[in-house]
């Protein structure tokens, strides 16, 4: 008479399955503070208890119809823990008299063949493989769970949701808060390259609009370069249409514009003007003298 699962080994199994088929269909663990969760856990229990009980009832009239001595060997099996009975399962060696015994009657070039059951963890293995392979496929099928086009739109709106609540937490950047910073300097040109590069060319040295790589500039309602440049940008020019208010129509924010105007800043300061030799638009405007940052 073979050994049976403890009552706990199964209710802990069973938990752990729980666990896995509601993740595979809430894509969370939001499950774990659900009370429909921890019910199903519940009455599963219970249900082990049941099982486990109605074993117990059919072990007692099978033991009854044993032996003296297959009661004996049940009772001194039954005291060995249910690991070390697991691991002995698993990974014990068979005795010469018990290589006898499940010894089959053919062999091939001197080698013989044992009839030796899998090991049970290989047996649990497979047959939880199986289980979940059915339950992922039909997930799959009807569900949106592993659907890598729906993971992408789900994470792309809370994306967008987190953007969104950052840009609302954090005050618009104005005139005013704009500071120059060269961390800036790498997005501030993609910007550049985007709304300003038809007109200024991509590299600021000017083509339909003035060489903003230069030290001559048409406007200057600013006392720094940093500051001009983002004053234009969000009113435009008052003598040229073509420079429009970008940030006053909406076209760009405050915290773009500041990017926008930290490339200027840096193509204008820390690098040498492109000259008109060197294909850049010819002097315009008077010549600046910016105070210091």
């Amino acid at each position: 008479m073979k050994q049976r699962t403890p009552v706990v080994v199964n209710i802990l199994i069973i938990t752990g399955l729980l666990i896995v088929f509601y993740y595979l269909f809430v894509q969370s663990y939001s499950f774990l503070a659900s009370p429909y969760f921890w019910g199903t856990v519940v009455i599963s229990a219970i249900l082990a208890y049941i099982h486990s009980s109605i074993g117990d009832l059919i072990e007692n009239n099978k033991f009854k119809k044993l032996s003296p001595e297959e009661k004996a060997a049940y009772l001194a099996e039954k005291k060995v823990p249910f690991l070390r009975r697991m691991y002995d399962a698993a990974f014990k060696k068979q005795s010469e008299t018990e290589e006898k015994d499940i010894l089959i009657d053919h062999g091939f070039d001197g080698i013989m063949e044992l009839d030796n059951q899998l090991p049970k963890w290989w047996v649990g293995l497979f047959y939880f493989g199986t289980a979940f392979c059915i339950v992922y496929i039909a997930a799959y099928s009807f569900t949106d769970f592993a659907h890598p086009l729906s993971e992408y739109e789900q994470e792309y709106k809370e994306q967008m949701a987190s953007i969104a609540k950052y840009e609302a937490e954090q005050p618009p950047v104005t005139i005013e808060t704009a500071k120059y910073s060269a961390d800036n300097i790498a997005e501030g040109k993609e910007l550049f390259k985007t709304n300003c590069a038809s007109c200024h060319k991509e590299d600021g040295s000017g083509g339909i609009g003035p060489n903003l790589t230069d030290n001559f500039w048409i406007n200057q309602p600013e006392k720094t370069l940093f500051k001009n440049v983002f004053h234009m940008d969000w009113n435009g020019s008052p003598t040229n249409p073509s420079m429009r208010a970008f940030g006053k129509n909406g076209e760009v924010s405050g915290a773009e514009i500041e990017k926008i105007a930290a490339y200027v800043y840096h193509i204008n300061q820390e690098q040498s003007p492109v000259t008109p030799a060197q294909g850049g638009a010819a002097p315009q405007g008077t010549e600046a003298h910016w105070e210091k940052e």
